[in-house]
C-alpha cells in the first residue's frame, strides 16, 4: 500500500479523533490493513506525525529562506505573508490537526526545525511594527494565527483565489504593509 494512503488516514483520524487519540491500529483499521502494516511504514505516532507536516515544514521552510534573502523589512515580511498564505492554502486537510489539536501543537513545538522556522517566520512579519516592545510579535501572532484558523474547515467551500486575496489583505492591514488591489 502506498505511504500517501497511510498519511492520508492519518489525517483524517487525526481531525476526527486527534493525534492522541489516534492509535497505529486505528489508521490500520480505516484502511483495512494491519497494525503492523502500518508500522512497517511508521514506527510510532510521533513518526506518522512528522511525515504528514512535512510538506508544511518544507513549505515554511522555503517561505522563510526566500523572505530572509530580501531586502527591506517590508519587502522581507510581505514575502513572509504570501509565502504563509500558500502554504496554508496547500495544506488545509492539516489545518484542524495543526491548529486545534494540543497534542499535535506539543509534538510540533518539540520539532527543532519546526520551532525555529515559526519563530523565524514571526520575526520577519513582527520587524515591520514601527514600535520597539512586544507588539510586533503579538500583531504576527495575530496574523498567523488568524490566516491558519480562517482558512480552515468553515471556508471550505470558498474559492481559493478570493480566500487568498482576503487573507492577504486581512494580513497587509493587521500588520500594516501596503494593500494591493485584486491580491
Amino acid at each position: 500500500m502506498a505511504r500517501q494512503k497511510f498519511l492520508d488516514a492519518a489525517i483524517r483520524l487525526f481531525a476526527r479523533h486527534s493525534v492522541a487519540g489516534t492509535s497505529l491500529q486505528m489508521i490500520g483499521d480505516e484502511l483495512g490493513v494491519t497494525k503492523a502494516a502500518v508500522h512497517h511504514h511508521f514506527r510510532s505516532r510521533e513518526d506518522l506525525l512528522a511525515a504528514v507536516v512535512e510538506p508544511v515544514r518544507v513549505g515554511l521552510r522555503e517561505t522563510v529562506l526566500a523572505a530572509e534573502a530580501l531586502r527591506g523589512r517590508h519587502a522581507r515580511a510581505e514575502r513572509a505573508l504570501t509565502g504563509f498564505v500558500a502554504v496554508v492554502l496547500g495544506n488545509r486537510e492539516l489545518l484542524p490537526v495543526l491548529t486545534g489539536d494540543p497534542g499535535a501543537a506539543e509534538l510540533l513545538g518539540s520539532h527543532p526545525d519546526l520551532g525555529d522556522l515559526t519563530r523565524r517566520l514571526t520575526n520577519l512579519l513582527a520587524e515591520v511594527d514601527p514600535d520597539p516592545g512586544p507588539g510586533g510579535h503579538i500583531r504576527a501572532d495575530v496574523v498567523l494565527s488568524g490566516i491558519a484558523c480562517a482558512a480552515g474547515p468553515r471556508s471550505h467551500g470558498a474559492d481559493p483565489a478570493i480566500l487568498r486575496g482576503h487573507l492577504l489583505d486581512t494580513g497587509r492591514r493587521a500588520l500594516g504593509l501596503r494593500t494591493r488591489k485584486g491580491s
